[in-house]
């Protein structure tokens, strides 16, 4: 990948971390957006999840997800939970990495670590 990767995250996750660590041990450009300084528009979320499930973007082991009342955790929906991602951006999986318009990773897996890395 050699166009400047959109790297979405916290600047105080670890894992977060670790991923521009690789990045630039890898020499590969990227932007990084800290969610809570640029929180991303719905449109943004929705893309993300479109290309790469709202399933898996949503943190549901996060402490926002635990302070949340249990009638927002209750029956949660594509519709309800990207609105939760939107109010709440650290409900977001990190990192969300963007590879041009239409790849989209979440996390930071050993085969997102592949894909991204070659």
């Amino acid at each position: 990948m050699s166009a400047a990767l959109a790297l979405y995250g916290l600047k105080n996750c670890d894992t977060c971390r670790k991923v521009k660590k690789a990045l630039e041990g890898a020499e590969i450009r990227y932007a990084f957006h800290d969610l809570r300084e640029e929180p991303p528009t719905k449109m943004q979320i929705g893309h993300w999840a479109a290309a790469a499930g709202w399933e898996k973007m949503l943190n549901k082991s996060s402490t926002t997800w635990r302070n949340l009342d249990d009638a927002q955790k209750a029956g949660v929906t594509e519709k309800k939970a990207l609105a939760l991602m939107a109010e709440h951006p650290t409900l977001i999986k990190r990192p969300i990495i963007q590879n041009g318009p239409t790849q989209v990773f979440v996390g930071w897996s050993k085969d997102v670590q592949d894909e991204v890395l070659s």
